[in-house]
C-alpha cells in the first residue's frame, strides 16, 4: 500500500466487513477513485446496474478477497492457544474440532464474557494484520494509512492447535462412538446393566463435540 493526499479516503469500517465477511454469492470490490467499497450479491437481481458499471471500468474497481474460512480458523486455534484457563482450553479445543467449529466456538464463549471480547479484539487484530497485508500486496494507493496502524502478530504462532485424538486420527467424537460399539459387542448379556450406565455418561458427553 502506498499513501498519496490526492487519493481518496477508503470507507475502512466498510472494508472490514468486506474483508471478514467470505460468503461465496457475496463480492466486493474497492471504487479506487472515491474509496467506497461496491457489495454484490448474486442473488439480488437490484445489483444488476452495479454488475454492469463495474464491468464498464474495470481498472477503477479492485476486488476485495476477504479472509477464508481457513485462515479464519487459524485464527480460532491461535486464540485457543492463548486461552489461560485450562478448563475453557479444553472445552474450545473440543469445540472447533470437526463441522459447526465456528458455531460451537461462538456457543462455548457465550458463557465467559471476559474472554468473549477477548476474542473480538484478538480476531479484529488478525483481520488488520491481513488486510493490511493484502494492500500491500496488490500495492493499492490510498489517502491515508489505515486507522488501525500496523498491529502486531500475537505471540502465538500461526500453527495447526494439536487437538486430542482417537485411533488412526479419530476425533473425540468418532472415538466415544468407537469406544461405544466395543463396549456393546463384547461384554456378555448378563453384564450390560452396568454397561449402560457407563455408555450413559458417555452420550451425555458426545454433544459437546457434536459434529
Amino acid at each position: 500500500m502506498r499513501v498519496d493526499p490526492s487519493a481518496p479516503n477508503p470507507d475502512w469500517s466498510a472494508l472490514e466487513t468486506a474483508f471478514e465477511h467470505n460468503a461465496p454469492e457475496t463480492h466486493s470490490y474497492l471504487d479506487l477513485e472515491t474509496g467506497e467499497v461496491v457489495t454484490i450479491v448474486d442473488s439480488r437481481p437490484e445489483d444488476d446496474e452495479k454488475r454492469g458499471q463495474i464491468r464498464q471500468s474495470m481498472n477503477r474497481y479492485v476486488h476485495l478477497d476477504p479472509a477464508s474460512s481457513r485462515e479464519q480458523y487459524r485464527w480460532m486455534e491461535r486464540f485457543v492457544a492463548s486461552v489461560e484457563d485450562d478448563s475453557l482450553r479444553e472445552r474450545l479445543v473440543l469445540a472447533i474440532d470437526g463441522k459447526g467449529a465456528f458455531r460451537r466456538f461462538k456457543d462455548v464463549l457465550l458463557s465467559y464474557p471476559v474472554e468473549r471480547d477477548r476474542w473480538f479484539s484478538y480476531r479484529a487484530n488478525l483481520l488488520h494484520i491481513y488486510i493490511n497485508g493484502w494492500l500491500r500486496m496488490k500495492d493499492i494507493v490510498l489517502g491515508e494509512d489505515p486507522p488501525w496502524g500496523k498491529p502486531d502478530q500475537p505471540p502465538e504462532p500461526d500453527v495447526p492447535l494439536e487437538k486430542p485424538v482417537g485411533r488412526r486420527g479419530e476425533g473425540p467424537t468418532e472415538t466415544l462412538r468407537s469406544k461405544a460399539k466395543e463396549i456393546v459387542e463384547q461384554l456378555p448379556a448378563l453384564e450390560l446393566p452396568a454397561a449402560i450406565a457407563y455408555l450413559s455418561f458417555l452420550v451425555e458427553r458426545m454433544p459437546s463435540v457434536q459434529e
